[in-house]
């Protein structure tokens, strides 16, 4: 009997904490999470006795227990009021305090603190990098300010050589950087553009049950030839030379073991440091680190997965006219008066590419370097031309132009390598970047101005007047004849971010590319007239839209849009000059036609509804305990100190309701 009385007792409190659980959250209307709700729940049922013993206490309350029913009713109404209120003021004051996902779960705890334990002999290790190279200060914001050339060169060179020592991801750190000459000065750029990843190639014991797995045979059965002896070898793969059983020329791309692993425990250490030192430093948050550190984890994640390589070469292939191709092996922009493809690409071969192996069609040649003084402007005007209208004109560009990434072929042409960073373009932009180089070419500062505009977003507080006039500077200091191009874009850069203007990201990869492209040219012929040869280009684009097929294609295309509209305007025409002579002609204006403005204003009526409610019943449950009037139900308490407490009791639950939902959605807020 005492095992089933206990069994019964058991049963009865565990559904009174379920039914304080489901009460408590259906008057507060905020859905919780069920652990919070049962454990606050449960706190509540612990602490009902010595929490309404008092109340009860001082109502005077018969020792017999008999009262009127009216008293009855009222105590049994405040004591149920009494017990939901605990559950309720306990999940608000934790949706205050303690907002959901400030505190992690066991198992996260678990994963957070192994994670902690991890990272710890890295940062540990970084550390000590950063300190041998002279980097302690700057790490905690306490870095002096160098205001002279030679001491950023020297600073520039301690953090390439902190970089060059910290591994594959701060390499490719120093290297995103050294494209940033928006944001680093100029001594910067120049150091950490000397940062290279060549390194130790992997043992072939290594790469080979790579390419098995991958694969799905044995290196034998895919490729006619192989050689174990790669090509190049960078941090995160490795180049080798293969033939395929048809007979074509290969180069096989294999990333090297167990480097995904080890770019994402460091891609979690950069954010990290990012994040502390933009909000501990003056520089970090100057530069956006936390951004910048974001942008650059997700092109080494697309980096380390040759797939999205592979598919981006397929997209900057696929735009180019027809006669690009060479017999299928490789993809090109269109040559001019010599014939034949003057920018080359290697092609992949869908089959054989995976997570962790590209294989593509061979481009055979010497690094771009090696380019004889006299074939330097040709090459880099092929190059301008070919980066012009994949931007402009397809939509579709290769985002890293640097020297690395050109090879001059055997036949003289240039080849474009690694695609693992591509941007891409919609029809509106290349519109409103078409028209911003067209207007910088007519040295229009309005014209610019307004163009720029359309390209980023449009500042609320913006000087637009002081906008064209740097502009105008701008154009005048670099697009006069006789002028140097050097530096042109690093100096467009600086005028878009001492303005504020926001870059949207497929933009800034414009410029970034556009930067790039500019110290490449530099480099293959120095003296390179950019502005005339960018010129020359736009007047052969302007041309190629100006011939009769291609007018003829724009205005079936337009007519097409605009056919169905035309055929309603007069009747629409008709209606309207119809109503206005006989004086019917009005406007109808629907109020809250969106479903979410009448979604607001309900709700921000509710709000407002619930809180007159609650401070009404609070005054009154103020003025009923003040009074000592009224039938008296018990030694201690009259009907209205009864209605009072149940009054206040509401009061409390309403104004629990309110402050609910402000708490629940201020973490959304933060985020």
């Amino acid at each position: 009997m005492d095992v089933l009385a206990q069994l019964f007792i058991g049963l009865f409190a565990l559904l009174t904490i379920i039914l304080l659980a489901l009460a408590a959250q259906r008057l507060l209307g905020v859905r919780f999470g069920a652990v919070r709700t049962l454990v606050a729940a449960l706190a509540a049922f612990l602490l009902a006795q010595p929490l309404l013993g008092p109340l009860f206490t001082a109502l005077n309350l018969p020792a017999d227990g008999q009262l009127p029913d009216a008293g009855a009713l009222g105590v049994l109404l405040l004591a149920t009021m009494a017990m939901v209120l605990i559950p309720m003021v306990l999940l608000v004051l934790a949706e205050a305090l303690v907002p959901p996902g400030s505190v992690p779960g066991p198992l996260e705890l678990l994963r957070s603190v192994r994670g902690r334990v991890s990272r710890a002999r890295r940062y540990s290790q970084i550390t000590r990098i950063a300190i041998k190279h002279g980097l302690g200060p700057y790490l905690r914001g306490r870095g002096e300010r160098l205001e002279d050339r030679p001491g950023k060169v020297r600073l520039a060179r301690s953090l390439r050589q902190a970089l060059d020592e910290g591994g594959v991801t701060f390499v490719k750190l120093g290297q995103v950087l050294s494209t940033r000459r928006d944001l680093l000065p100029a001594e910067f750029v120049e150091e950490l553009g000397r940062l290279q990843d060549q390194v130790v190639p992997a043992p072939w014991a290594q790469i080979e049950p790579v390419l098995v797995a991958e694969l799905g045979a044995p290196v034998d059965e895919v490729f006619a030839a192989f050689d174990r002896t790669p090509l190049a070898a960078a941090s995160i793969g490795q180049v080798h030379a293969a033939r395929l059983p048809g007979g074509e020329d290969v180069v096989v791309k294999v990333r090297r073991p167990g480097i995904g692993r080890v770019v994402a425990k460091d891609l979690d250490i950069v954010r990290r440091l990012a994040a502390t030192l933009e909000s501990r430093t003056r520089w970090g948050r100057s530069l956006g680190l936390r951004d910048l550190a974001e942008g650059f984890a997700a092109a080494i994640r697309e980096e380390l997965d040759f797939r999205v390589e592979a598919v981006n070469m397929a997209a900057v292939t696929a735009p180019q006219p027809p006669g690009g191709a060479e017999s299928g092996a490789e993809g090109g922009a269109e040559g001019g008066a010599e014939g034949g493809p003057r920018v080359r690409y290697p092609a992949p071969m869908t089959g054989l590419c995976t997570e962790q192996v590209l294989v593509m069609r061979r481009l055979s040649g010497r690094p771009v370097t090696d380019a004889a003084p006299e074939d330097g402007p040709r090459l880099a005007r092929d190059l301008l031309d070919c980066l012009l209208r994949q931007i402009l004109v397809d939509g579709v560009f290769h985002a890293d132009p640097h020297p690395g990434n050109l090879m001059l072929l055997d036949d003289g042409a240039l080849g474009l390598l690694d695609f693992g960073s591509v941007g891409r373009l919609d029809a509106a932009v290349r519109s409103a970047l078409q028209r911003f180089l067209l207007a910088m070419d007519r040295q229009d500062p309005l014209g610019v101005t307004d163009a720029l505009l359309e390209v980023v977003p449009r500042p609320e507080d913006i000087d637009e007047a002081a906008l064209e006039r740097a502009l105008g500077q701008f154009m005048a200091r670099h697009l006069g004849p006789g002028m140097d191009s050097v530096q042109m874009f690093t100096d467009l850069f600086r005028i878009v971010t001492a303005y504020g203007l926001s870059v949207p990201p497929e933009v800034a990869a414009v410029f970034r590319a556009l930067a790039t492209l500019e110290g490449t040219l530099v480099r293959l012929s120095p003296g390179f007239d950019l502005i005339g040869e960018a010129r020359a280009f736009a007047g052969r684009h302007i041309a190629e839209r100006s011939e009769p097929a291609a007018v003829r294609e724009t205005l079936t295309q337009e007519l097409a849009a605009l056919l169905p509209m035309l055929r309603r305007l007069p009747r629409r025409v008709e209606r309207i000059a119809s109503a206005a002579e006989h004086g019917r002609l009005a406007f109808n204006v629907r109020l809250l036609a969106d479903e979410r403005d009448r979604r607001y204003v309900t709700g921000l009526l509710h709000q407002v509804l619930l809180t007159v409610l609650g401070a009404t019943s609070g005054v009154m449950a103020v003025m009923l305990l003040g009074n000592d009037g009224g039938p008296q139900l018990m030694p201690g308490a009259t009907l209205y100190h009864l209605i009072g407490y149940n009054l206040l009791g509401i009061s409390a639950i309403l104004t629990l309701r309110v402050l609910a939902p402000i708490f629940r959605r201020r973490p959304e807020s933060e985020e």
